[in-house]
């Protein structure tokens, strides 16, 4: 199964994350298939979020599931992430229904 989690870059307390597409079954930080975006939560750079939303969209057609957080931040910048089966659902739900 491909899944599109975030794999954590930077240094020490200063963390960055790439959007990766990766088997799995590999590590955190093991070799990804496609980088499809980053995110900085820290937010110490003007563009702390950003995402290929049309490679996202490809993947997430071609069954990739996302994880819990990626699904957070795919809908903050405006991909749509349908029939997303999330580890947590009833925080899914609750944002289903908001959005409705």
């Amino acid at each position: 199964m491909v899944k599109i989690r975030l794999t954590r870059m930077g240094s020490k307390r200063n963390p960055h994350y790439r959007m990766v597409v990766v088997d799995a079954r590999k590590k955190r930080s093991a070799d990804y298939i496609e980088q499809i975006g980053y995110y900085d939560p820290r937010e110490t750079t003007d563009n702390a979020l950003r995402v290929e939303a049309e490679r996202a969209s490809y993947w997430l057609q071609q069954g990739a599931q996302p994880t819990d957080t990626v699904v957070r931040l795919l809908e903050k910048v405006g991909v749509d992430v349908p029939g997303v089966q999330a580890k947590k659902r009833a925080t899914y739900t609750r944002r289903a229904e908001a959005k409705a």
